[in-house]
């Protein structure tokens, strides 16, 4: 009877919870609006009014959702103190279904709702995989193909976002001696923000789906179904969530560090966030300017980039990639960032050439935005012009490089410990490297003129998300699991993930790049047996499963060890960073005796050693 009494009161907290009610209150609102815009204009209920509903629509989900009732409450004239702690009368999980302002809470629901996203956009490629496991149409029809391997590129991208925003979120204030981020309430509007958008892009598939890739390139993105317009305005809500996420970032890592932590002290971790939120502060914006030209040329005719009324598709391009190559850098730097944060740790070295790799992640994130056009060799543009970008790209060889060749010097003659974390930051760093030495190649015109838009292209694009982001990502959900938890994990069921997930992708990766060679075009639903590459389809198709199930398990062992393993000592990894030094889970407000930092972050198995940080102890004490 108690478990039922509990399994209900569960449920209940569910339905009542902040995402129901906000999507209740975004069904209203959108339907609100629709049919205000049909009253005033019957005659034009057309995609501009399903737009403007659907914007309407993102409001209602925050304003039901309790996202925007402070702020209100605040141009009301009334006080607005922050609350911590569950709402009353209510168990201390359900923080996590709500709008809250701890930092830690917000970094759990941005890993919880990444990890969701992943499966989500990992079926649709389970699906579409399935498919093309040999020739010919057997299961999707080619709409809805097309429509899921669109789909599967935009959700992974907004889950390794999601995933991005779960580990600065909860990592920076802890690393830099900070009880909170800079703007509490901004950072919970940067997370909610985001959930919308998701529902956006997923309601997209509902209403005749999207051809043009997560690229959504015009003309083709002006004259496809009702989705297409869906899928637009997720993709750029979800830019609203990156940009609101990188100014607390900033701002909390500018002026909320411990005493004497001066940026070249900071734990290396913290300067990756900091490149990637220069990134997403500044390239956002021009993929919105895109998205919004994208979306009013469709639902109000303005010309654009429509050729046939005086636009400039090529155009498009150029505002899109300005964006959309740094970004690569937004989900790749907190990934090696991770990888330089662990290597120290497990090796018991000091980190070789701190101040390069802290240094080389600002560098990166520069040439970044210096590069965009090595994606449109194949568009006309001018041969001086290709040139250039040619070698601006093959610049970002030079502080990707210093990485490389900090963490071999880290590994070296280190007394290595080999467990979950450790094996897959290893992993991270063999399959990063897979996607390094195959990105000069598309970076070389004569090379990207012959392989552009082949598997090739996807083969190396998976080397470099999965080996600088997803990988290193499940590194650190393990790594800070006792932390976050107070338990340990389960280390068996851990390696077992690694080693279906390290295998599987390696014959995933290359199969592709194989097909790519031999002519297998990306986003095409069929191909000629005659290119000879049903092997490597098949290869790909079930490493492509082994994937999913490996991390399935990731998933199962996080659920049960938060009940069933050990308690976790406070510092099992032996590690020198603020965040170890205090209990698990981390109290409320971070560090109930703040500390000072008197050595530096990584001087690891050196005589003496020099503590990190040194904990202030009031007079009389």
């Amino acid at each position: 009877m108690k478990t039922l009494t509990k399994l209900f009161l569960v449920l209940v907290y569910i339905l009542t919870s902040s995402y129901v009610k906000g999507l209740v209150g975004m069904a209203l609102f959108s339907a609100a609006g629709i049919a205000a815009f049909t009253a005033v204009l019957p005659e034009k209920l057309d995609e501009l009014g399903i737009m403007l509903g659907a914007i309407l629509g993102v409001i209602g989900f925050l304003l039901f959702a309790g996202v925007l009732t402070d702020w209100l409450k605040w141009i009301a004239g009334k006080e607005t103190p922050l609350k911590h702690g569950a709402p009353a009368g209510k168990p201390e999980w359900t923080r996590y279904l709500g709008p809250d302002v701890n930092h830690k809470v917000i970094g759990i629901q941005y890993g919880y709702t990444s990890l969701f996203v992943l499966l989500v956009g990992g079926l649709f490629a389970l699906i579409f995989r399935l498919e093309l496991a040999q020739p010919g149409m057997q299961l999707l029809s080619y709409d809805q193909y097309n429509t899921l391997f669109s789909a599967h590129g935009i959700v992974m991208i907004v889950s390794i976002l999601l995933g991005v925003g779960a580990m600065t979120n909860y990592l920076v204030p802890l690393m830099i001696g900070a009880h909170d981020m800079a703007f509490p309430r901004l950072n919970a509007f940067s997370y909610w923000v985001s959930i919308p958008a998701i529902v956006l892009v997923l309601a997209g598939m509902a209403v005749g789906g999207w051809d043009t890739g997560w690229v959504g390139y015009p003309t083709l993105s002006l004259i496809g179904p009702l989705g297409t317009m869906f899928f637009l305005l997720g993709f750029y809500i979800n830019g609203i969530s990156s940009i609101a996420g990188s100014i607390n970032i900033l701002v909390t890592t500018a002026i909320m560090r411990a005493p004497g932590m001066s940026l070249f002290r900071m734990p290396i971790f913290v300067w990756a966030a900091l490149a990637t939120s220069l990134i997403q502060f500044t390239a956002t914006q021009t993929v919105g300017v895109a998205l919004t030209l994208n979306l009013l040329e469709r639902a109000t005719g303005l010309a654009f980039f429509d050729p046939a009324h005086g636009g400039d598709p090529v155009l498009y391009q150029h505002i899109f990639w300005f964006y959309s190559h740094p970004v690569v850098y937004v989900f790749v730097l907190p990934g090696l960032g991770v990888i330089s944060e662990l290597l120290p740790v497990f090796t018991k070295k000091p980190l070789f050439g701190y101040k390069w790799i802290a240094l080389s992640s600002l560098g990166i994130a520069l040439v970044g935005f210096l590069v965009w056009a090595h994606h449109m060799f194949v568009s006309g543009m001018a041969d001086s012009l290709r040139l250039v970008f040619m070698i601006s790209t093959l610049f970002v060889a030079i502080p990707t490089g210093v990485k490389f060749f900090s963490w071999v010097a880290t590994l070296w003659e280190g007394k290595i410990e080999i467990n979950t974390p450790m094996l897959f930051t290893l992993g991270a760093i063999s399959v990063f490297l897979i996607g390094g030495i195959t990105g000069p190649i598309l970076g070389t015109v004569p090379t990207d003129l012959h392989l552009h838009d082949s598997y090739w292209v996807v083969g190396h694009f998976h080397a470099t998300m999965f080996g600088g982001f997803i990988f290193p990502f499940f590194a650190a959900l393990y790594y800070w699991y006792p932390k976050i938890t107070g338990r340990m994990y389960k280390e068996a069921l851990g390696r077992l993930h690694f080693w279906l997930m390290v295998p599987g992708f390696w014959v995933m990766s290359f199969g592709q790049m194989s097909a790519g060679i031999l002519g297998m075009n990306r986003r095409y639903a069929d191909y000629d047996p005659a290119l000879g590459i049903g092997t490597q389809q098949i290869l790909v198709t079930l490493s492509a499963f082994v994937i999913g199930w490996s991390v399935l398990i990731m998933i199962y062992n996080f659920i049960a060890s938060a009940r069933t393993e050990p308690v976790a000592a406070m510092n099992p990894w032996g590690s020198r960073s603020p965040e170890w030094q205090i209990p698990s889970p981390v109290p409320e407000f971070n560090y109930d005796v703040p500390f000072e930092v008197i050595g530096d972050p990584y001087d690891y198995g050196l005589t003496p050693e020099t503590p990190y940080i040194r904990f202030q102890v009031a007079a009389g004490d």
